[in-house]
């Protein structure tokens, strides 16, 4: 599959049929101790996060205080119930997310949303940096048009951070309502505490995020 096949997205019809029965993930987070499924705690708000290759960028989000807990998963496509493979084939329409659910009274989203932009490249379109395909395209899936409103404001921001540091390209970040999220296989969910050493192709612009202007987290 060339460049050009691996970064045009599939259309729905298109795409893979999918399997009858979903990725069940049945022991707790490697490093926060706590079930990847829900119920989460009452409280708890979350957002699904596309930035490149999952692995790097689950490990970001489950070091900031105030996170529950995180998975990494498949969103944004089209085929049910995914798996890797069918994922890294470009034919499901997914991008690979990591699932941050957090406690909104511990963290608020802007702070987490700061360090999604700073941490990978959102000017790339279906790509971070040698990893190419609509699996790696940048993301904010939203639970809810509050989340939408303020993911929205954050790109603004950044968008201006990156044209104030003369950076002249577009974000291509698509920010939207969350669809289905599916579990990625165990062996993804918190790789690189199972794997130290592993790959994690986080590369952010060097451009600073205003949301965390004075932020100590």
């Amino acid at each position: 599959m060339n460049f050009f096949t691996k970064s045009r997205m599939v259309r729905e019809e298109s795409a893979l049929p999918g399997q009858p029965d979903p990725i069940v993930i049945d022991r707790p987070h490697t490093v926060l101790g706590r079930d990847l499924n829900p119920p989460y705690p009452s409280a708890a708000e979350i957002v699904d996060l596309g930035m490149g290759c999952f692995w790097g960028a689950e490990r970001l989000f489950w070091h900031i205080p105030g996170v529950h807990v995180t998975a990494v998963g498949y969103a944004g496509g089209y085929t049910p119930n995914p798996g890797y493979r069918d994922v890294c084939s470009g034919s499901t329409g997914h991008t690979e997310v990591v699932r941050v659910v957090f406690d909104p009274a511990a963290v608020p989203l802007e702070t987490l949303l700061g360090h999604f932009w700073e941490a990978h490249d959102p000017t790339q379109g279906m790509r971070q940096g040698n990893d190419v395909g609509t699996q790696y395209r940048s993301a904010i899936y939203c639970q809810s048009e509050d989340h939408l409103e303020r993911a929205r404001a954050s790109r603004d921001a950044y968008q201006s951070a990156l044209a104030g540091s003369g950076v002249q390209a577009d974000i291509t970040t698509e920010v939207a309502l969350a669809g289905p999220f599916y579990f990625a296989e165990d062996d993804h969910q918190q790789y690189l505490d199972k794997n130290p050493g592993g790959y994690c192709g986080l590369r952010g612009t060097g451009v600073a995020c205003p949301l965390l202007v004075g932020d100590a987290t």
